[in-house]
């Protein structure tokens, strides 16, 4: 994990779960979806997390208490790690490995990222497709039988992208869940259907409803995480994943 990023335990950690990842992204999909896991699943604890020199000097404050912008919460099905602030894209190697290492270490059986993929004109979208994108053939296998459109061809910059080439690289099951969504505008609606398929695939069920009735609410408590996270977005050559690749055999 290297000393410039440290994972803090704060209560024990379950062994053996699923992890998932919700960062922030083109429409704020993952971090949405997290935070609705966060207050609709019972007993969802902070159990960890994370301390380092490479995460801008600042905290967060809830009920007037400090608190890491990346943390991790758990209970006895999944381990969650979600962050408050845009990551810096020079800092997005180091930041995810630890992770990704710390999640190993607690034998997680796989790991979920929940994002988004940008569409054009996104807003006369009558239905929001989740596509999918995995560490390996057997789990690719298992999200075709669920009826979930692969990504076969293109690109993927960010979170998402270093978590399946790690997971890829250690053999660990990894699982990328993209909804279609905004650009650049926190999509409520987008999170709801990627948390609809996240519960297709691991049966980890969430009312999304109250997600779907306070999406005006969300879209502007956001709207400021979202322009940094764009700024962001931008350095890590995001606009590359509308290309498509030259395919060599």
């Amino acid at each position: 994990m290297g000393e410039e990023v440290k994972i803090v335990e704060k209560k024990e950690v379950p062994s053996g779960v699923i992890m998932l990842y919700g960062f922030p992204d083109v429409g704020l999909v993952g971090v949405i979806a997290a935070s609705h896991l966060i207050s609709e699943l019972k007993n969802m604890d902070e159990v960890a997390y994370m301390d380092s020199k490479l995460l801008p000097p600042l905290i967060v404050l809830h009920e007037g208490l400090p608190h890491s912008p990346i943390r991790i919460f758990g209970n006895h099905d999944i381990l969650l790690a979600v962050s408050e602030t845009a990551i810096p894209a020079d800092t997005i190697y180091p930041l995810m490995n630890a992770l990704i290492d710390w999640g190993k270490s607690k034998n997680v059986r796989m790991m979920i990222s929940l994002s988004g993929i940008p569409i054009q004109e996104r807003q006369d979208a009558q239905e929001l497709k989740v596509f999918a994108a995995a560490s390996s053939s057997e789990v690719l296998k298992v999200v075709k039988e669920k009826g979930i459109e692969i990504l076969n061809e293109g690109y993927m910059v960010g979170p998402q992208a270093i978590m399946l080439q790690r997971c890829a690289r250690l053999g660990l099951p990894a699982l990328t869940l993209l909804a279609q969504c905004f650009p650049n505008y926190p999509d409520p609606e987008a999170a709801a259907e990627v948390l609809k398929e996240l519960a297709n695939i691991t049966g980890i069920k969430v009312d999304v409803s109250k997600l779907l009735e306070k999406g005006e609410e969300i879209r502007l408590r956001a709207r400021d995480v979202m322009k940094r996270t764009q700024q962001e977005l931008t350095k890590m050559k995001k606009t590359q994943e509308y290309d498509i690749p030259l395919y060599v055999a």
